[in-house]
């Protein structure tokens, strides 16, 4: 056994190979990790939150909550992007018992797809069922505007074609099949009901519904790589989601996404306008109070 980067162990096999057992973050670690939550909080979650950049909001809208630094946490790594707190939030809202993250990890901060996407496997061992994600992304669509909001369909997950899945290495069967369906992974009923709910609050002008494309960032991609991008089918790219989907669906969560639109894709060449990280906080600040009246009414509406 020796150790590697990031804290994971790995057996040298008898034919030269190596394999990779994700010891740190195992079946067992995990629910030690929980058991740490568990007995620090009253809450008991069904739903799962994760905040987009700029979303944070919507863990200050929980009630009697209980906060959890994730650099208090064993095991957790930290955010280190502008709009994320780095906090794990409990509380209630609209009645139900929810988890939050307010800020998530990403593979361009240093960290590898199966630690970005360890805190849903958690979600699912403190007892969460649904989980609602939630991202800034650029507006490939051309009918779409900053500020729309889409409700993501489908998901193309580019980092997965070059062979990088959180779900890559020995597989547990506790957590889920080896060979997961992911075709269906973003819910079609929760999906017709914030529709509802986004008509019935006025939002139907800006409410979208489209196929999220996860690139690994974080620079900003080119302009081939946009059309590519529409050409393919995405109406929005970001650089989150896809793996934390990939691993609720592996542990049967129920999964509803969200895209706010922050900025339109530059795919034109010979142009001065150009992506900024300011641009999207900017418009999450904007529109943050009508995606989280969006979600605070779909999780009240969530049946089981």
């Amino acid at each position: 056994m020796i150790e590697v980067a990031e804290g994971m162990s790995v057996d040298v096999e008898g034919d030269g190979s190596v394999r990779e057992d994700g010891s740190k973050y195992s079946y067992e670690s995990m629910e030690s990790l929980t058991n740490y939550l568990l007995k620090r909080t009253k809450h008991r979650p069904m739903v799962g939150v994760i905040c987009g950049s700029g979303m944070g909001g919507l863990a200050d809208m929980l009630e009697d909550k209980e906060s959890f630094p994730y650099h208090e946490i064993p095991g957790f790594p930290t955010s280190t992007v502008p709009g994320h707190k780095g906090r794990l939030v409990f509380g209630i809202l609209k009645g139900v018992s929810t988890v939050c993250m307010q800020g998530r990890f990403h593979v361009y901060e240093g960290y590898s797809l199966w630690k970005c996407a360890m805190p849903v496997r958690v979600m699912k061992l403190i007892g969460v069922r649904t989980l609602i994600v939630t991202n800034a992304a650029g507006g490939l669509n051309p009918d779409f505007r900053i500020g729309d909001i889409m409700i993501i369909k489908d998901h193309i997950n580019f980092p997965g074609f070059a062979g990088d899945n959180p779900l890559r290495g020995r597989n547990d069967d506790r957590w889920g099949p080896r060979f997961p369906a992911i075709n269906n992974a973003y819910d079609l009923h929760l999906r017709k009901v914030a529709k509802d709910i986004a008509h019935d609050l006025g939002l139907g002008d800006y409410l979208r519904e489209g196929v999220y494309a996860m690139v690994g960032g974080p620079s900003y991609e080119t302009v081939s790589e946009l059309r590519a991008l529409r050409t393919l089918g995405a109406d929005a790219v970001g650089m989150s989601t896809a793996h934390e989907v990939i691993a609720a669906k592996h542990c049967g969560l129920r999964v509803f996404g969200l895209s706010l639109i922050t900025n339109e894709c530059v795919m034109e060449y010979d142009v001065q306008r150009s992506a900024n990280h300011a641009e999207v906080l900017e418009t999450s600040n904007r529109r943050k109070t009508d995606l989280e009246k969006l979600v605070t009414n779909l999780v009240a509406q969530i049946k089981y």
